[in-house]
């Protein structure tokens, strides 16, 4: 395979370690922090259903990688868009490659193959590879045989789910990120009343922040429902 120099790719500021509130998955962060800053598991593979913050994660551990002075990758794949498989050629060069949402690539055996010589060529150099996808590694789908076993090698994590009363934390956590206040009450009306999975509340929390700073009002529950009649 030729020589190609890996893509480049942008950090999204926002998705740093100290943006994501843990809830019950403390363990899970330590571990990946550990891991990105070429410590504790040379492999890690992350799952859980859509929506717990996985590709938050693997761009936190890029950013820390990047911050200890590591080379690191991010990719998201995508089924109904998936790259030529050489892509990965020269990333073993790396010390930290995160690739995300890698059940897409279950069934395609050109990408199959691929990511297994890009896993003996990266492992080989000592060098940190985190992957992530909604399901563990024995429900992807994946036909290779071989590459089945290396995606069973290392840690697998799941993330956890967050309760309640952790969402309302989280919400009062990214609402302080942004700068304003909700009070646990606040909380509690928007989790009864919208969408409950994090990207919906963090679009709306988006939303709130705007109309907040234009009405110069606190987020009282009337203002809410003022607001989110409109």
């Amino acid at each position: 395979m030729a020589e190609q120099l890996p893509l480049a790719f942008e950090f999204c500021a926002n998705q740093s370690f100290s943006d994501f509130y843990p809830g019950s998955n403390q363990e899970a962060l330590t571990h990946l922090q550990a891991c990105a800053t070429g410590m504790g598991e040379a492999q890690i593979f992350l799952w859980g259903e859509s929506g717990l913050g996985k590709s938050h994660l693997l761009q936190a551990c890029c950013q820390q990688a990047n911050q200890q002075g590591l080379s690191a990758f991010y990719f998201a794949f995508a089924a109904e868009n998936l790259p030529d498989p050489a892509l990965l050629i020269g990333l073993e060069k790396l010390d930290l490659v995160c690739l995300d949402n890698i059940d897409a690539l279950a069934g395609h055996s050109d990408w199959e193959l691929a990511l297994f010589n890009f896993y003996n060529q990266h492992r080989s150099l000592a060098h940190h590879l985190i992957l992530a996808a909604n399901n563990p590694p024995d429900q992807l789908g994946i036909k290779l045989p071989d590459l089945k076993t290396r995606l069973n090698w290392g840690l697998t994590l799941k993330l956890q789910p967050l309760q309640d009363q952790d969402k309302i934390a989280v919400l009062m956590f990214k609402a302080g990120q942004l700068g304003f206040d909700i009070s646990p009450q606040v909380g509690r009306f928007l989790l009864t009343h919208f969408d409950r999975d994090l990207p919906s509340l963090w679009a709306l929390l988006d939303k709130l922040d705007k109309a907040s700073l234009a009405a110069q009002r606190k987020l009282t529950i009337p203002f809410l429902k003022q607001v989110l009649r409109g």
